[in-house]
């Protein structure tokens, strides 16, 4: 149905490549960017505090002039550091942690906030609670990740409560053609492809950009192989001065084996080897019921599997978007767009792995669900930048809107059974048995965002949304009928913000400080919320100050300091049954600097100091109240290094260490997952211009780390790889 558009736009793509040639030389000058609207750019990892996040604001302001925590990693960026998916570029952020969890991959964790607390986007587009929706996605497509964080509803809307991670696709840029050709192998049979092509064609007036990129590996757990495919491709054409139409393009499809994990065990059992390093204190199975004692990891099931072998985890899904950018005189401007969205995404796995100290085997247990997703909205803006009360001013008014219909049939039955610890017998999924239910959610929003520059030196800034979410949900058993409670309806129409205040204090410092909202629903999230769980929405503010500043022309430097406080907070217990667990409060520092001392050295690092905490976590039996959230460690930093020499052909050595702190794995904190620090290296040669070699390590100490507890399934934990090498191989031409 949708192939016709994607097969014309590719064709169209390959064409350009073709006739590009020394016309595109010609190509007109694009139009100035349009007044108060972020442009369409390209940027580069040297831009800094003058790159633009559109997750950030409507108005087109650089990372400096907006008065939030804002990290901005460009293709550059992530090349540079070897970063090939987007949980690994999450390593680059400060204070940003991430896995693959297969039941929810690509999940973050930032100043204490995961799961559908944080909104992921997709060249500013949300389609869903991320630990619903989002897929393992390698960056080769991407332009940038911009991490925007604290309270974020007004950029976003509902979901966006401790902030917004935005992936944005290459696009195309005025001027000749440029290709570049990825090529690179590694460890556990990890391959990577890339094409990108981009420019402008033959038509002085139209720009092209397309990119295909491939990723496979066997992955470093027994038979837990994924392959990934992403065909993007975009077309501008400059249909006259003032006028921008674009239209843009997408396909995604990837397959895996899942590894779900490596069961916590008792230490004390019979037979266990214990791995240092990984995992404390006790635990009471989340599964059974069973009193695990002090816990481990055992060293002998790192890499053990016990997925079924016939089991699936699936997704394909469509992007189609268009729309235009066009002048309205010297002060008005008006940009709109229109896109759909369509996802299949499959599941059947063993999921739970849950060790029974009594007979020192694991209970396994199956699930099986499914999504037919489909996403129709727009946006439009209306941009004004003139003088209020004789001073500089710009200002937007938008509107949004989406129609969201999510199928999920998913497991009435779940297959179970016990396995050997070391030796499981992997079987099959066995008899399923399968259920229906249907989310239909419409959202429109209205927004207003103004920067106001009341001297030359201070800007004031406020910005206001509101929406209109209606959910229609319907539930039925195996045979058909309805459960109690369904079908029903909710509609929230929450209001939220943000108003804050930049100051250059001196030339090349700026400080900035704010008050935003944000809201998401308490319970679970908009997929799954039960008629029988409370419909309100969990509200959270936050509170930030902080400085952004240059070292001269050789680095830029920011600090920030926050507090955040979210009200209304629903959790899982123990992983299981969700509770009232009051509020979460979360107050920090963070810091970074990139240094450019001299032509050969460049030097960079970032920390973040978090405590989040709940309080009046009470509830019948205990409380949690002053414990943490799951996978929120205290400090995450990171600091790296690289020296370029010419020795005949230019070189360059660069080294990275990150250490993450210490989490819990779940709300009753009873299970730390241990502090670990990871150390990279990379040496790179330029064989001729626009040609370079690279070989990288990661994990060079061979690290056994703990890297993520889903605290929906608290007795398995996710283990990090272990030592890993890359050769990679870059022509660009």
């Amino acid at each position: 149905m949708h192939a016709a558009p994607s097969i014309a736009l590719c064709a169209a793509a390959l064409l350009c490549v073709s006739a590009g040639g020394p016309r595109a030389a010609r190509a007109q000058a694009p139009s100035p960017p349009a007044p108060g609207l972020a442009p369409v750019i390209v940027t580069d990892r040297s831009e800094g505090l003058d790159a633009r996040a559109e997750s950030a604001s409507r108005l087109g302001l650089t990372v400096r002039e907006t008065p939030a925590s804002i990290d901005v990693l460009t293709a550059g960026a992530m090349r540079e550091l070897g970063l090939r998916s987007v949980t690994e570029a999450a390593a680059g952020a400060t204070g940003v942690t991430g896995a693959d969890f297969p039941a929810e991959p690509a999940n973050f964790s930032m100043r204490g906030f995961a799961n559908s607390q944080l909104n992921s986007l997709y060249n500013g587009i949300r389609i869903g609670p991320p630990n619903m929706t989002s897929r393992v996605m390698d960056v080769g497509a991407l332009e940038r990740i911009e991490f925007l964080k604290g309270s974020a509803s007004l950029m976003s809307g509902e979901g966006a409560a401790g902030g917004a991670i935005n992936f944005v696709t290459k696009r195309p840029h005025r001027g000749p053609i440029r290709n570049e050709l990825d090529l690179s192998a590694g460890s556990f049979g990890t391959v990577r492809t890339g094409f990108g092509s981009g420019g402008t064609t033959a038509i002085d007036s139209v720009d092209y950009r397309i990119d295909l990129n491939r990723t496979s590996t066997d992955g470093f757990v027994d038979d837990t192989g994924a392959l990934g495919w992403h065909l993007s491709g975009a077309i501008d054409w400059y249909a006259r001065p003032g006028l921008k139409l674009w239209g843009a393009v997408e396909r995604k499809r990837d397959r895996a084996s899942p590894y779900w994990g490596t069961p916590l065990v008792s230490a004390g059992a019979p037979g266990i080897e214990p791995a240092a390093g990984l995992v404390s204190g006790t635990y009471v199975s989340g599964f059974s019921g069973a009193d695990l004692g002090p816990v481990a990891i055992d060293r002998r099931t790192l890499r053990t599997n016990y997925n079924v072998l016939d089991n699936r985890n699936t997704a394909d899904e469509t992007w189609l978007r268009g729309g235009f950018e066009a002048r309205l005189g010297q002060q008005w401007a008006l940009r709109g767009q229109l896109y759909r969205y369509a996802a299949e995404r499959e599941w059947r796995n063993n999921e739970v792995i849950a060790f029974d100290p009594a007979s020192g085997r694991v209970d396994r247990e199956r699930f099986y669900v499914a999504h037919d997703q489909t996403l129709l909205g727009g946006k439009l803006d209306l941009a004004h930048e003139g003088r209020l009360a004789g001073r500089p001013n710009q200002l937007v008014a938008a509107l949004e809107w989406s129609d969201l219909d999510f199928v999920r049939p998913g497991a009435a039955n779940f297959p179970s059974d016990r396995v050997d610890l070391v030796a499981p017998d992997r079987g099959v999924y066995g008899p399923l048995t399968t259920q229906l239910q249907t989310s239909r959610i419409r959202t429109v929003a209205a927004i207003v965002e103004d920067r106001w520059r009341v001297t030359p030196t201070v800007a004031l800034l406020a910005g206001l949304r509101t929406e209109s979410i209606d959910l229609d949900r319907t539930s039925t058993n195996a045979a058909g009928a309805s459960r109690p409670g369904f079908p029903f309806s909710v509609r929230w129409t929450p209001t939220t913000g943000r108003a804050g205040v930049t100051w250059d204090v001196l030339p090349g410092l700026t400080a900035y400080g704010q008050y935003a909202t944000g809201v998401d629903v308490a319970a679970n999230n908009l997929f799954l919320l039960r008629a029988d769980q409370p419909p309100e929405l969990a509200r959270t503010r936050t509170l930030e100050v902080g400085l952004k500043g240059r070292a001269g022309a050789a680095g830029e430097w920011t600090v920030a300091a926050y507090d955040i406080e979210r009200s209304n907070v629903f959790s899982a217990q123990g992983g299981r049954a969700l509770v009232d667990a009051g509020r979460l409060a979360s107050r920090g520092v963070e810091a970074a600097v990139s240094l450019r001392p001299s032509t050969a050295w460049r030097l960079w690092g970032n920390v973040a100091v978090n405590r989040a905490t709940y309080r009046d976590y009470d509830f019948a039996g205990g409380s949690f109240s002053g414990n943490a959230p799951p996978n929120a460690p205290r400090v995450v930093a990171n600091a790296g290094a690289s020296y370029r020499v010419d020795v005949g052909r230019p070189v360059e050595v660069s080294a990275w260490v990150r250490h993450v702190g210490e989490r819990f794995h779940s709300d009753a904190n009873t299970v730390r997952l241990a502090a670990y620090t990871l150390v990279e290296a990379s040496v790179s040669v330029e064989l001729r211009r626009g040609t370079t070699l690279l070989l990288r390590g990661r994990n060079l100490t061979d690290r056994v780390y703990a890297a993520w507890a889903d605290p929906f399934y608290p007795d398995q934990i996710l283990i990090g790889p272990p030592r890993s090498v890359e050769i990679a191989l870059r022509h660009a031409f």
